[in-house]
């Protein structure tokens, strides 16, 4: 029995983007194809099958100790970088301002996707959700650079709004334009979560 169900519906890569390197900015650039391996997109300052503690793993590891890297991509979707946009009063977001690697289209409530969401391209390329990725300082800077009158809203407006963080299960190519399958694991809640 499977595991995972195929959604009927699909995704389109709208843009890819890189950063080489974690120097000179946040931001990354445009691309029309990224090669993803086991360690994450080629070419990009995230890829690795490590990475080192932070902020986010504070309630589990202490800062600086080496960890799986689950955060190999960053995925955002259009409509909800419009809805951010909205929510700032400001005419557009750029992708690249929140340091997304590949933007989708037409997965309706795209930041909501559960963990272990697998996102599969036409090349086999598969990568796996690991969870939502919260605003940071960091975007809200950015974003005040283009668009002043947003500076310190960021971080609140762009709540369940900024996407998805994601590894690479199997490589291959994604490609601007491709349409991606969308596979969700069973739907439960953890009954002693709160």
């Amino acid at each position: 029995m499977a595991l995972l169900t195929r959604l009927k519906f699909t995704g389109k890569v709208e843009s890819l983007l890189l950063r080489p390197s974690r120097d000179g900015g946040f931001e990354k650039s445009a691309t029309g194809e990224i090669m993803l391996t086991l360690d994450g997109p080629a070419g990009d300052c995230h890829t690795g099958q490590s990475r080192k503690s932070d902020s986010r793993t504070l309630a589990t590891y202490p800062r600086g100790l080496d960890i799986r890297n689950v955060r190999q991509l960053t995925l955002l979707s259009v409509e909800e970088l419009r809805d951010i946009a909205d929510a700032l009063g400001v005419g557009h977001v750029d992708p690249s301002w929140l340091g997304a690697n590949v933007v989708f289209s037409g997965i309706r409530d795209f930041t909501y996707l559960p963990p272990s969401t697998r996102l599969q391209f036409p090349s086999g390329a598969t990568i796996v959700v690991d969870m939502e990725n919260y605003p940071c300082s960091q975007i809200d800077e950015v974003v005040a650079r283009h668009h002043p009158e947003a500076k310190g809203k960021v971080v609140k407006r762009a709540m369940h709004k900024r996407g998805l963080t994601a590894w690479v299960e199997r490589k291959g190519v994604m490609r601007l334009g491709d349409e991606v399958s969308i596979f969700i694991p069973p739907q439960r809640i953890y009954p002693h979560g709160s």
